[in-house]
Formats: structure tokens, C-alpha cells, sequence
């Protein structure tokens, strides 16, 4: 009969055993390219973990609350239209990489036509999938930013130009 032996804790947390374990703001990242419209989008919260493995850590775009109309007004969107874009965005912006994001798994180089994004590149995620966890922001209208770790393989695209100009079809 087998007997079980006692684990002993390792030393070492695993996030410090992590190589990149600090995540830049998105500050950092973005720069002078952090317009106010960005920061509304994306606010500057901190990530909750750090991408394992073939993973990404993405922010995704969090809803507004209200609609600038041509005349200047403020058009307030219903809770259920701020939910139904909440569950629905695939906008994101790159926020980290796991160690193995975008290497062969089998010999950890990396991949022939390297890293499909970085960190503060914009992308197309699958509505579908990944781990989605929501951190509250503490504003006036008590949201939510929206992060979500998925595998580096289902990147779907890269934005190109202006990351707001995407709508969500609901």
C-alpha cells in the first residue's frame, strides 16, 4: 500500500517566480495616445492576475453609460443596453502575455511570424470563450472594467485604426 507524503510549501510564490509579473498602467502603454475618449473605454485599472502560459490578459472596452449627441446633449443608455454591450464587446486592449504567449509548445521558440500583438495593441477578441472577470472602478456610475485571459491563438484581429470607431452589434 502506498503512503502519502506531506507537500511542502515551495519557497517561492508563484508570482514571484513569474518573469514579467508587473503589468504596466495603461498610461505606460498608450502615452500621449490616452485620450480622454480611451480612458472612458479603458480605464486605468489595475489587472487582478498575471497571464500563465499561452495566455493574454486583455482589458475589454467597458460600455458608457450616456451618448453625446450632435447638439451636445447627453442621451443616458438604459441598464439593459450598458449590460447587453458589457457581454457582447470584443474590443480589447493587450494588457499582458503569458511566458509562452506566441511559442511552439514543444520547444518554447517563437513562432515563425512572432508575436501577433504586444501590450498596448488593440484587438479583436472571440465574444465567446476565455476567462472573463469584472473589477469595479469606483466611479459615479458604479461600472466595471471587464478583463479576460484567452489563449494566444484565438486573437482574431488586430485594430488598425481607432479602437472606439468598433461598434458592438447587439
Amino acid at each position: 500500500m502506498a503512503t502519502l507524503k506531506a507537500v511542502k510549501p515551495a519557497d517561492v510564490t508563484a508570482a514571484e517566480r513569474l518573469p514579467k509579473a508587473k503589468i504596466p498602467s495603461v498610461k505606460e502603454v498608450l502615452g500621449k495616445d490616452y485620450t480622454e475618449e480611451l480612458q472612458a473605454a479603458f480605464p486605468d485599472i489595475d489587472p487582478p492576475y498575471f497571464p500563465v502560459g499561452t495566455r493574454l490578459l486583455v482589458q475589454l472596452r467597458t460600455p458608457g453609460h450616456f451618448k453625446k449627441m450632435l447638439n451636445g446633449k447627453l442621451l443616458y443608455l438604459p441598464d439593459e443596453h450598458v449590460d447587453a454591450q458589457k457581454y457582447r464587446t470584443q474590443t480589447a486592449l493587450v494588457r499582458a502575455l503569458g511566458p509562452a504567449a506566441f511559442c511552439n509548445r514543444a520547444t518554447m521558440e517563437p513562432w515563425p511570424e512572432g508575436e501577433w500583438c504586444v501590450p498596448g495593441d488593440f484587438i479583436r477578441t472571440p465574444m465567446y470563450g476565455g476567462d472573463r472577470v469584472a473589477v469595479s472602478i469606483n466611479d459615479e456610475w458604479k461600472r466595471e472594467a471587464l478583463f479576460m485571459a484567452m489563449n494566444d491563438s484565438d486573437v482574431i484581429g488586430v485594430i488598425m485604426g481607432d479602437p472606439l470607431a468598433i461598434k458592438t452589434l447587439l
